[in-house]
């Protein structure tokens, strides 16, 4: 079980990470962040983008139940990895992490990405 400082010193240990930020989506604030330099900007901004997500993939999907696992934003200089989550308590929170395009495997922290939301959700 680890907490919310435990689970950014996780995505931060991420090869490639250069930020992380726990934002909580339906306020569009900042719960916690590391490396990042204005946090409340960029919760804002985040959580505006993963609702036109969401948005733009209910409209253009058939499917009635849609669960997106992750939103993948890629920039010339580095990746954009959200993934939401359901806390019990504290409602939907998005953690996101920005990986140095050069140094970061993508796959790879996808796949870190969802084990520590998954170890932050149980806990």
């Amino acid at each position: 079980m680890i907490g919310i400082e435990d689970c950014l010193s996780e995505a931060m240990s991420i090869p490639g990470a250069l930020g992380a930020i726990l934002v909580d989506h339906t306020s569009g604030m900042p719960v916690a962040a590391k490396g990042i330099a204005d946090p409340g900007r960029a919760a804002a901004g985040l959580s505006g983008a993963y609702r036109a997500t969401l948005d733009g993939v209910a409209t253009a999907s058939e499917e009635t139940s849609l669960r997106v696992e992750d939103v993948i934003v890629t920039t010339g200089t580095s990746y954009h990895l959200v993934r939401p989550m359901e806390m019990m308590f504290d409602g939907p929170l998005l953690l996101c992490v920005r990986l140095d395009v050069e140094r970061a495997n993508l796959a790879l922290a996808r796949l870190r990405l969802r084990a520590i939301t998954n170890e932050l959700v149980a806990s």
